[in-house]
Order: structure tokens, then sequence, then C-alpha cells
């Protein structure tokens, strides 16, 4: 598909005054701020769900107010909490209040691309944040290499194996969900570094099976079904931290757990305490603050009526073959000697992680 990262420098826009509101404790509420920049249209940002990652409810509505009240844009946030036709009707409703433009992460193509054509029709400017909308037609796309970060997945398996000093591992491969591009491209980008384990008899695979919208319920479901029909799996190639989580769970039901590396991605705080037990070999830390700021970057720049300067790579659309002006950062792995740089950049904080029962491993890794 697309390779490259692109830099791009931190929001820095000063704001004359504070505007707009994020969601309330359910993710799904907005203020259009009465003390916003009179030149700037309003920004609709429509985010999926709370439950397959802790980001899309607190970390992307925090950061994403932060940057725009900084701008005095106004900005509207609400998730569809998984949802398709709430998704839908969330995106109704702001393009009927004349948003200037729209920010959504689509919970499927289908579902993306519908409400990208009714923006489009009504002229105002669209951006796919984190997952691109297929055929979808977005004006920008704002993302991290997608590829990039299923090769570290990948690579964190292939050295964590490598110091269990397994003979010939069974892999199993828990992936995203279908109906989700970014899991398409999470296994394009594991699967270059495992498949060629496979063909040469370093590792051998096991079962390999999709979770149906990320659902860490139906992830421990499956990976219970794989375990009971292949007792050898020797290592988990996980998705993210949720179904990375979901393994753990069940591996710890067959004492397990600490024996078969599990992979996982978005560094979230369970994430980051499964690495420090010693159940889960890797994550990959993805700045979730510089992926909104970038997006908000863009955004505020449409809501002004001036032209973005930021997207200076493409990402080609699978299917319709467009080249969409993209913004795409950099990821990076996580093992329990790097989980300390994860609370030094405030992505997650020390008291959320070193709670008593992760007090000594926190130590041991140098978080203080």
């Amino acid at each position: 598909m697309r390779k490259g990262l692109f830099a791009l420098a931190a929001v820095g826009l000063l704001a004359t005054s504070s505007v707009a509101a994020c969601g309330d404790d359910s993710g799904s509420d907005s203020d259009t701020g009465s003390g916003a920049n009179a030149s700037a249209g309003k920004v609709g940002v429509i985010l999926p769900d709370t439950k397959s990652s802790q980001r899309w409810g607190t970390d992307d509505p925090k950061f994403l107010k932060a940057a725009f009240d900084a701008a005095g844009v106004p900005v509207e946030i609400q998730n569809a909490q998984g949802d398709k036709t709430q998704f839908q009707t969330i995106a109704d409703g702001m393009i009927s209040s004349g948003v200037k433009v729209l920010m959504i992460v689509n919970l499927d193509s289908g579902t993306g691309k519908a409400v990208l054509e009714k923006a489009k029709k009504a002229g105002i400017a669209t951006i796919d944040y984190d997952r691109l909308t297929l055929s979808g037609g977005a004006n920008y796309y704002v993302s991290f290499d997608n590829v990039k970060v299923g090769e570290l997945q990948g690579q964190g398996l292939v050295d964590c194996l490598a110091e269990k000093k397994y003979t010939k591992p069974v892999v199993a491969e828990l992936n995203g969900s279908p109906t989700d591009n970014n899991a398409t491209l999470f296994a394009q980008g594991y699967d270059s570094v495992l498949n060629p384990k496979y063909a040469d008899g370093t590792f051998a695979k096991g079962p390999n099976q999709p979770v149906p919208d990320w659902d860490n319920a139906q992830a421990g479901t499956i990976f219970e079904q794989m375990l009971t029909s292949n007792k050898n799996i020797k290592g988990v190639l996980a998705a993210n931290d949720g179904l990375g989580n979901a393994v753990i769970s069940v591996l710890k039901k067959n004492k397990l757990n600490g024996q078969v590396p599990v992979t996982g991605q978005d560094a979230t705080v369970q994430g980051l305490q499964n690495i420090l037990a010693g159940d889960q070999c890797m994550t990959v830390y993805k700045a979730i603050k510089k992926e909104a700021d970038a997006a908000s970057q863009l955004a505020i720049a449409l809501a002004k009526g001036e032209k973005p300067t930021t997207a200076t790579g493409t990402t080609k659309d699978p299917e319709s073959n467009a080249d969409v002006p993209s913004v795409l950062l950099d990821p990076e792995a996580i093992t329990k000697d790097t989980v300390k740089k994860v609370i030094e950049d405030g992505f997650v904080t020390k008291d959320a992680v070193c709670t008593a029962d992760f007090a000594k491993a926190c130590t041991d890794a140098g978080i203080s």
C-alpha cells in the first residue's frame, strides 16, 4: 500500500479564549463555545466506541479538546459507542448544525463512506482520523504508519520467542476487526515478519483468526478455542492490548501466563501492567497526543478557511486507488525496559500504572 513517515511539528496555536467542550462521562456531549474565534467554523468529531481501547474514551477526546480550545475553534466531540446507526445519527446532526469540518473514526468503511458522502454534498471538509475509510473520499487522512505498527509487533514476538529458546514454536494470530482497514495493515506488517519464519520452519503457523469489532470478550472465547484445539501454542500475536489481555486471562486459567509471549498495541495502562508482570512481552506506543494535534492542526486550518500545509504525504486507497493527502506518524515498540518512556511522555501516569500490585515491578523497571 503505502510506506513512509512524515515528521510533524506539534500544534502551537495560541488561543484568544478557551471554548468548546468534549464529552461527558459517556463521551458524547458538546458545546460550541461562546468565546470561539469568530472567523472559524465549527468542527465535528465522531469517535468509534469506548470498549475496544481506552484511548477513544479518554485520550483522544482530551487531546483533541485541548488543541481546539487553544486555537479558539468551536468543536463538538461525540462517541458512537460502537453503534453504526448512532454513528450516522450523530453525523446527520453535525452536518445539519453546519459544521465546517467533519473528522471521523469509522466503525466500518461502509458506514464511514455514507457519512463522508453526505458531508461532501453539504460542502463540508472531511478528515479520516486514525482509520482510512475505503472509497470514502476524505480530503485528508491522519494516522500512524500502521504497517510499521505490525512490523514492530512481529519483530517483538520474534525477539520474545528467541529469549524463550523454544524450538519451532507454534504461533497463534489474533487479528483485529475484519471491517477495520488498520487491522489489515497491522496484519500486513506482522505477517511480513512472521511468514518467512513459517516458511523456513523456524516457527510453526498456528490458528489465525480475526476478532469482530475488536471485541475483547469474543477474543477470549476465540483464543480459548484455539488453545483447546492446539495445546502447543507458544506465542500469540495479539493485535492490541485489549485482545492481548483477553489472551492472558485464558493463559492464566491454564497456568501458562508468562510462558507464552503475547504482543499488544496502544500502550494502555493494562497492557503496560501486563508487561511489567511478565505476562505480555511488548506493546506498540502510538503517541496519541501527536496524532490528535496533527489532525487538529488540519481541521483548525480548514475551519478558518486556510489551506493546510502539513499533509505532505499520501496514502493509496486500495479500493478507489485515490491518493489521499496524509500525515503518518511513527510508532514505537515498548518492552519492560522502556515502559518508563510512556510514563515520562505523560501518556499515562505513574500512579495509574504503578499501583500497589505493580510497585515492585515498577521499581525494578527503573520507574521512579
